[in-house]
């Protein structure tokens, strides 16, 4: 059968651009790419725990048998949901299948036909295709840029019968920087029916319990999605906010409704990683290397965006360069990805450094000096 000629010029688009995605595979290479900051995901005392959790709880299934309206809400979920909220000063928390499904479900249920959402122009896939599938009308902001938000706000709170949904990041996935949350709040606060949703994603297990409650702002926000495939090193992701949130996205979240349910497995160890959280030295550690990251790098004079968190880029303008520069490390024994335009606006491709506990600081020292060589060589 033929492949359709519209489709394989895209993917040759793809090829002559050096933007073309392939599979990697496993390797022995140091971890600089991976979301497992905390080393949970090859952690043997979740493993275990998590193994034991089913024991004791005679849970024997491998699935779970269907969406949680059907048959899929097993016993370890009310308990996990429980144990999520309490942890994070939040009424209720719901568990999706993944941080995907909780934003596509969320945006595109939440905000109203007349709404309005307004998102930081950097914010993540998912919640830009969630924002796609609602009937609000949305608008981006200025990347982190606070004026630029209260003047967007100004122009839609005037109209009383529309709500405004403000949505951004804790920690950007591509930049791995931060927004002045303190700040954002207050300007949020000064208007009626402005509503306040953060992405914790990647400051979950990093900033302890994310940014928001390490801020003390828990009041302050509508609705908070956190999500356990990064730092806690499992699966899923959660919504927390209100019952009444919670009550709304059961009943209108359709990726919530029309999916199967994560299986008891996948639960257990959600708990196990929240148990191993609240007694782990990881984030010590994790911060320990964040600092060294940071101080090498500017001994060293190189280019990185700013950030405090575990994610920190270097600019290497041009597809083809940073494919080049990416793998020189990699043949020097260091796991580095390149972000590829379009992923990233073109002109801004850059190589992303994931730190973890288990990076030593001599490897972090010796992947930054050999970056430095091969910068000064371009």
């Amino acid at each position: 059968m033929q492949f359709p000629k519209k489709l394989q010029q895209k993917i040759l688009q793809r090829v002559a651009q050096y933007s073309l995605r392939e599979l990697g595979e496993e390797n022995s290479l140091v971890d600089f790419s991976s979301n497992d900051y905390l080393g949970f995901a090859k952690s043997d005392v979740i493993f275990n725990n998590t193994q034991q959790l089913l024991v004791d709880n005679n849970i024997k299934v491998n699935g779970a048998t269907g969406s949680r309206l059907l048959s899929g809400n097993h016993k370890l979920y009310t308990t996990v949901e429980k144990q999520i909220a309490k942890v994070h000063h939040a009424e209720t928390a719901l568990i999706f299948n993944s941080g995907y499904d909780a934003n596509i479900g969320f945006f595109a249920s939440i905000p109203q036909r007349g709404d309005v959402i307004l998102y930081d122009e950097l914010i993540h896939a998912s919640i830009r295709d969630g924002i796609q599938l609602s009937n609000a009308k949305s608008f981006k902001f200025q990347h982190n840029n606070i004026k630029d938000l209260e003047e967007k706000i100004l122009r839609f709170v005037e109209f009383d019968s529309s709500e405004v949904y403000v949505v951004t990041e804790a920690v950007f996935s591509m930049d791995g920087d931060s927004p002045d949350l303190v700040e954002m709040t207050k300007v949020i606060k000064k208007y009626a029916n402005v509503h306040f949703i953060v992405d914790e994603a990647h400051a979950l297990g990093v900033f302890n319990y994310g940014l928001i409650q390490e801020l003390q702002l828990e009041e302050a926000v509508f609705a908070r999605i956190i999500t356990f495939g990064k730092a806690l090193g499992c699966h899923g992701a959660a919504v927390l906010g209100s019952k009444q949130l919670q009550q709304y996205l059961i009943n209108f979240s359709r990726s919530f409704i029309y999916t199967t349910g994560l299986p008891p497995h996948a639960i257990a160890t959600i708990k196990s990683a929240y148990d191993e959280l609240a007694i782990s030295n990881s984030k010590k550690q994790l911060r320990q290397n964040i600092q060294h990251f940071i101080a090498e790098s500017n001994r060293l004079q190189l280019n990185f965006i700013k950030s405090t968190s575990a994610i920190h880029c270097c600019i290497i303008s041009g597809n083809e360069h940073v494919k080049n520069m990416a793998l020189q490390l990699q043949q020097r024994g260091f796991d580095v990805k390149p972000i590829l335009s379009p992923t990233i606006p073109k002109g801004e491709e850059r190589l992303r450094f994931c730190l973890h506990t288990y990076n030593s600081k001599k490897e972090i020292t010796h992947v930054l000096e050999n970056l430095a060589t091969f910068v000064q060589k371009i």
